[in-house]
């Protein structure tokens, strides 16, 4: 009964914060709406999730949040030093193709979300067999380096987690 009613409870919860933060009031009409959104969107749109990721690691999740965090910190002010202190033609983009060993969807979607919210780097295409992904770097004097960092820092932890 209560998986029919809230067939996904973390997505409910996750709704409703996120429409309390868009309102930005926290009223009981607002709270109610969210509520209903919360209800209503996960039971139409349960179909379609084929089922739910299983993560072997809790506390892997946590680290890698941590990771990425930082990353993303260390990255913003790699992008500023290079806009403000490095000429066009001094600046190397580079396509990386990154050999995949995960092969679960929803690791496959957090590697390549991490990577685009990572400043510098961009994911833009998977292979047809899910087998590599292509990765865009804003500067990139080593291919292989980013290739090897992205596979040592995220792969690999993406994997303990799936």
């Amino acid at each position: 009964m209560i998986k029919r009613f809230l067939p996904h409870p973390l997505f409910s919860l996750t709704l409703v914060v996120v429409w309390l933060m868009l309102v930005n009031k926290v009223t009981l009409g607002n709270v109610l709406l969210g509520s209903i959104l919360g209800i209503i969107v996960p039971a139409l749109t349960a179909p379609y999730w084929p089922g739910q990721p299983r993560v072997r690691s809790p506390l892997r999740v946590v680290e890698y949040m941590l990771v990425v965090l930082w990353d993303i910190v260390v990255a913003n002010f790699h992008v500023a030093a290079i806009i403000l202190f490095k000429r066009n033609k001094d600046i190397h983009s580079r396509w990386v193709t990154v050999p995949l060993d995960i092969t679960s969807p929803e690791a496959i979607t957090v590697l390549a979300g991490t990577i685009t919210m990572t400043p510098g780097t961009v994911s833009s295409m998977l292979s047809a067999d899910g087998r590599s992904i292509l990765v865009h770097c804003l500067d990139c004097d080593d291919p292989d380096a980013v290739r090897d960092e992205i596979k040592n820092r995220y792969e690999r932890r993406l994997e303990e987690i799936f």
